[in-house]
């Protein structure tokens, strides 16, 4: 299996902000999402954006990988806003309350105009009841890479509670991540706000990681590290995994029909399993070498 790329934290950074920035190059995230959204106010787009470009092209920010949160296209902000990301050294823009595969061509297309690179993508935020119900359509579109949890706007749309458990969105949150693992499409679970709650916020991010998300996206450098031990296999984890693999093979190599390892069966699923589990541990340790 090749090596995966880890999302296991995916920090917000506000652009207009050039101290939070400068912060941001020794804060440990496999990810930084510069925003140009909600985290900025409509006098302070423009230094934003600019800020946004010089920092992703900077070459300061070590092997994390960069986006840009865009402002939507149908805002006064959007289109210089794709415009400007499709010249940064980023991997995809990040777009906020898409509800059909429309605005992703149509992001798509003025990136192609602004001349991005091909490889330039687009994460998708699902923010919005549409959103969900569109969530197969959208994690399709050929340049939609990543599905991006909105739970704030989410539960607002809704009028759901937000409360510990997230039962209100947990049946959104999983035809999200339905529509996403039939695509075989990454996606992350969404923020958690009380950021003081170090304890609150481990427990979502455990309940993210059973649902099978891939990591999630933060807003404070505080929960960097805890969402990145929750994502990350641990060495006991990455043990097991190999003995797996290596009873499987040794027993396909006798001619067994049935393996076992500690009282337990193995089939190719606990094989696939163990195979991930090792890919990701080796993607982390080389974004960290």
């Amino acid at each position: 299996m090749s090596a995966l790329r880890p999302r296991r934290s995916v920090l917000y950074m506000p652009a207009a902000n050039e101290r939070a920035l400068e912060k941001a190059k020794g804060i440990p995230a496999d990810a930084i999402i510069f925003d140009l959204e909600d985290a900025v106010s409509p006098d302070a787009k423009d230094t934003a954006r600019a800020q946004a470009v010089a920092a992703a092209n900077s070459g300061e920010y070590g092997r994390r990988e960069l986006t840009i949160r865009c402002n939507a296209l149908d805002t006064p902000w959007g289109r210089d806003d794709v415009a400007a990301a499709a010249k940064a050294f980023v991997s995809a823009v990040v777009i906020p309350k898409v509800s059909s595969t429309a605005e992703l061509d149509a992001v798509s297309a003025a990136l192609d105009a602004a001349g991005a690179p091909a490889e330039m993508t687009i994460w998708a935020m699902i923010e919005t009841p549409t959103a969900i119900l569109d969530a197969r359509a959208i994690c399709s579109h050929p340049r939609v890479s990543v599905l991006v949890m909105g739970t704030n706007d989410l539960a607002k749309e809704l009028r759901a509670a937000q409360v510990p458990g997230r039962a209100p969105l947990v049946p959104h949150l999983a035809a999200a991540l339905l529509a996403a693992r039939e695509a075989g499409k990454p996606v992350l679970d969404g923020v958690y706000n009380d950021i003081k709650n170090a304890e609150g916020f481990a427990a979502e991010c455990r309940q993210g990681a059973d649902m099978g998300f891939d990591g999630k996206t933060l807003i404070h450098p505080d929960q960097v590290a805890i969402a990145n031990d929750t994502w990350a296999p641990g060495e006991a984890e990455v043990e097991h995994a190999r003995r797996v693999i290596a009873a499987f093979d040794e027993a396909l190599a006798a001619g067994k029909g049935v393996v076992q390892l500690d009282g337990k069966m193995i089939e190719n699923l606990h094989v696939a399993n163990a195979q991930r589990a090792i890919a990701i541990a080796e993607a982390i340790a080389a974004l960290n070498a």
